[in-house]
């Protein structure tokens, strides 16, 4: 190849994003040799088309997958690089599951074997599928770890479970089998809490234990799991419930067929135009007009739009057949929760006036002029 096509190695270490150190020793492994070495000056120097092979290698090093294991991936074909890649990743989340059961012991051990203080006690399914259907609300994002954890709040009649990734706030009130004497509220690690949830459910029962630095749960003939706390404050969940407007329309229909309207949209944002005895979900900006649902509705019409990653996942932890759906204006927080029950409620925040207006919707008069495309379209709660 002739030199004016091939890269020194200081170059392809700039391209590939790996270290001229690290270069080497893949060249001497075998995973990435030279195109060229120079005969007298020893110099190495590379392809263009070997960038690609560069840059997989890198990302597969960033997720420590041993050497022997790399070359395998870099040479196999698609399918059977990403089941070796998967099969990796199974290891790893094993690995971390296994110490973090192992932590609770040692934690234990620590400790002198003392009980912590007592939460409450609380029949393991029941916690298990709370759990599951609060952390639907919970985002991971730099810099704010809080949106990724469970806040808990116990006091002598309830335990209450809540989380928010400021557009959706779920919460869920759970009344405990033998309550604590005190109070107690902490936000928990929802990654620790996701990774306990499948020993939860299998145990009848399940002891919740306030420890430094953590939440214990307890449960007859199974290994103790020990749940993180985070110490950055919790939005102020309490101020937000207690500050909100009356609803203005309500509308309750069928779970499942809102469900499968909503599934059926082919784009990001759907409206739902509230009418006397029906919900009709669209796609946005211009999508076709979806299936009219039959529905029983109180109060003014209104059309409300939503990102449907906020509310699909608010009406599909509702708990029963039937959901209702509390409309505060086009822009005020909506309530979902079921028709039935009122012990799981979410909170979704619609998208704010900056789309294109809904072009059915007549009594749509916002001002679109100033929207910015690259701004957040949704507002927080």
């Amino acid at each position: 190849m002739p030199p004016s096509e091939l890269m020194p190695i200081g170059v392809f270490a700039r391209r590939s994003g790996l270290t001229p150190s690290a270069l080497r020793f893949y060249a001497d492994s075998g995973l990435l040799p030279p195109a060229e070495v120079d005969p007298v000056t020893g110099y190495r120097y590379y392809a263009a088309e070997q960038v690609a092979r560069a840059t997989a290698l890198r990302r597969l090093r960033e997720i420590d997958v041993p050497l022997t294991t790399a070359l395998t991936i870099l040479d196999a074909g698609p399918e059977e690089a990403s089941r070796l890649v998967d099969e990796h990743v199974a290891g790893i989340l094993g690995d971390a599951a296994e110490a973090l059961r192992k932590a609770a012991v040692i934690k234990s051990a620590l400790g002198g074997g003392a009980s912590g203080r007592p939460v409450a006690v609380l029949k393991g399914p029941v916690l298990a599928d709370a759990v599951e259907q609060v952390l639907t609300a919970t985002a991971h994002e730099p810099g704010l770890p809080v949106l990724a954890g469970l806040r808990i709040e116990a006091d002598g009649a309830s335990v209450a479970l809540t989380a928010t990734d400021r557009y959706r706030l779920a919460h869920r009130t759970l009344v405990p089998v033998r309550p604590a004497e005190r109070a107690w509220a902490g936000t928990v690690d929802g990654d620790d809490l996701r990774a306990a949830v499948s020993e939860v459910r299998r145990s009848p029962l399940v002891r919740l234990e306030a420890v430094p630095h953590g939440l214990r749960l307890r449960m007859p003939g199974r290994a103790d799991r020990h749940c993180r706390l985070l110490s950055e404050p919790f939005p102020d969940h309490r101020l937000l419930l207690a500050s909100l407007e009356p609803a203005t329309t309500r509308a309750t229909l069928a779970k499942h067929a809102l469900l499968r309207a909503l599934e059926e949209q082919p784009g990001a944002y759907v409206a739902l135009r509230v009418t006397g005895g029906a919900v009709t979900v669209r796609a946005l900006p211009d999508g076709p007009e979806g299936a009219e649902l039959p529905a029983v509705t109180e109060g003014p019409e209104v059309t409300v739009r939503f990102g449907l990653t906020t509310l699909h996942p608010a009406v599909s932890t509702v708990i029963g057949p039937d959901v209702m759906l509390d409309l505060r204006g086009g822009t005020g927080p909506a309530t979902v929760r079921s028709a039935d029950r009122g012990d799981l409620t979410t909170l979704a925040m619609p998208v704010a006036p900056g789309l294109p207006p809904d072009p059915e919707d007549p009594d749509d008069h916002s001002d679109h002029s100033s929207h910015d495309p690259d701004h957040d379209p949704e507002e927080h709660l």
